[in-house]
């Protein structure tokens, strides 16, 4: 293969990704797990009262079915979609969209539905970035072909591998780029700002059905999954950074199996340079190449921000008003990049190593991270139109409390669990605002 010619073409992928300002919008995915309402133990995909019995009373009114042979693994309404992580984590998405109310008013469409359903069979929605009592030894993998490559793959890979498979949720947004220099900026700011956000959106206090004796685990888990595709790109803060290195960093790693449109097969430990030629490929191949891996910050047609655990309403809105409020507010934007311009990834390692074991008190470039979130905040209310900017509100009154998502279920764990994780049930939300 021409190394030189695959760098190429992913780099024009890239460039051919390239939106005017004017043009701007913002993708989500919102993570949750289904669970018994009374025990917190998962609901299986499997069976009578099943995740996938759900699914189909979606189709039957009149949502879309994604099939795999005969199981039911998806669905599509409209702009909404409704995809099953490998331990049936349930992820609602949407298409990107220009204002958040517009997301919100889809969210709210979405929970309507299924929260009726669920309600009827004792089942809830759950937003918490692991899941509070069942262990992964306990929740079955997902029927679908890609998974049972990736868990085979993991086995011999990090320690929490198949705890992130099935055992993690998150909340993931996507922003548009206009040209390859604000490509660079927005990457290399989501990366550097990875450590504050993990600590900001922490959210996971129990662990295995018991207590995480630490800060943010999820950071942790994907600290041990596999170096090949976790944590932060190689080469992220170095001058030369761009499309032609995140296109580097994709060719030289093994994308583990690969789909063509027409079949999936496994390709193991061969990375991707072995396998994609840039003279004869389809669209599906390299889109596929792309999202095999699992950085904190993502680059596809757009800009992936990942490490956010998954938070309840309204929480989850000021996580993505927070975003937008840096990267779409050009003068934001221009004051960040120059806060992060000289971190790198020495800091970026310093910083999660920090906030393990002291959450909001870590550290990075010498600040609490309770001081740049606080910071963050101020800068993007002023980045956004007020009806946004109110989003965030609800964010700024946990921090003026130094408290996170993991503490605020902390301080209510000697009422036991299921009152510690009340707040994280997602109830139908029409008409809260």
């Amino acid at each position: 293969m021409n190394y030189n010619r695959q760098i190429e073409e992913i780099s024009k992928y890239f460039r051919n990704s390239e939106k005017g300002v004017g043009d701007f919008k913002i993708g989500i995915e919102f993570e949750h797990f289904v669970i018994d309402r009374d025990t917190f133990k998962t609901v299986s995909f499997y069976g009578d009262g099943g995740i996938e019995e759900t699914l189909k009373e979606l189709e039957a009114d009149g949502w879309m079915g994604d099939y795999e042979g005969e199981y039911l693994l998806g669905l599509t309404s409209g702009d909404k979609v409704i995809t099953l992580e490998p331990g049936s984590q349930l992820e609602f998405s949407v298409k990107p969209r220009a204002y958040i109310a517009d997301i919100e008013e889809e969210y709210f469409r979405f929970l309507k539905e299924i929260v009726a359903i669920l309600e009827r069979k004792n089942q809830a929605l759950i937003a918490v970035g692991y899941h509070p009592k069942t262990r992964i030894e306990e929740i079955k993998l997902l029927p679908k072909k890609r998974y049972d490559y990736m868990f085979e793959y993991f086995k011999d890979k990090g320690s929490h591998a198949h705890n992130m498979m099935k055992g993690t949720a998150s909340i993931q947004i996507a922003f548009d780029f206009s040209s390859e220099e604000d490509y660079i900026k927005k990457f290399q700011i989501g990366n550097a700002l990875a450590p504050v956000m993990y600590a900001i959106f922490d959210n996971a206090f129990y662990f295995e059905g018991g207590i995480w004796e630490g800060h943010n685990l999820r950071s942790f888990i994907w600290e041990n999954c596999d170096n090949n595709r976790c944590g932060i790109v190689e080469g992220t803060f170095d001058d030369d950074f761009g499309y032609g290195k995140y296109a580097e960093y994709i060719l030289n790693r093994p994308p583990i199996f690969m789909d063509d449109g027409n079949r999936i097969y496994f390709t193991g430990e061969r990375p991707f340079r072995e396998i994609f030629d840039p003279q004869n490929y389809t669209m599906k191949e390299l889109e596929h190449g792309l999202t095999m891996f699992f950085p904190d910050v993502r680059t596809k047609q757009y800009v992936e921000i990942r490490m956010m655990d998954a938070v309840p309403y309204p929480l989850n809105f000021a996580c993505v008003a927070l975003w937008k409020g840096i990267l779409y507010d050009e003068n934001n934007l221009e004051r960040v990049y120059s806060y992060i311009e000289d971190i790198d990834m020495k800091d970026i390692d310093k910083a999660k190593a920090s906030i393990l074991k002291k959450g909001l008190d870590g550290k990075l470039k010498g600040e609490s991270v309770f001081e740049i979130a606080n910071w963050l905040v101020g800068l993007a209310k002023v980045g956004l139109v007020q009806e946004e900017a109110d989003y965030i509100q609800p964010l700024e009154e946990m921090l003026m409390a130094k408290k996170n998502p993991h503490e605020l279920v902390k301080e209510k764990d000697h009422l036991g669990k299921k009152k510690a994780l009340e707040w994280c049930i997602l109830n139908d939300l029409q008409g809260v605002r």
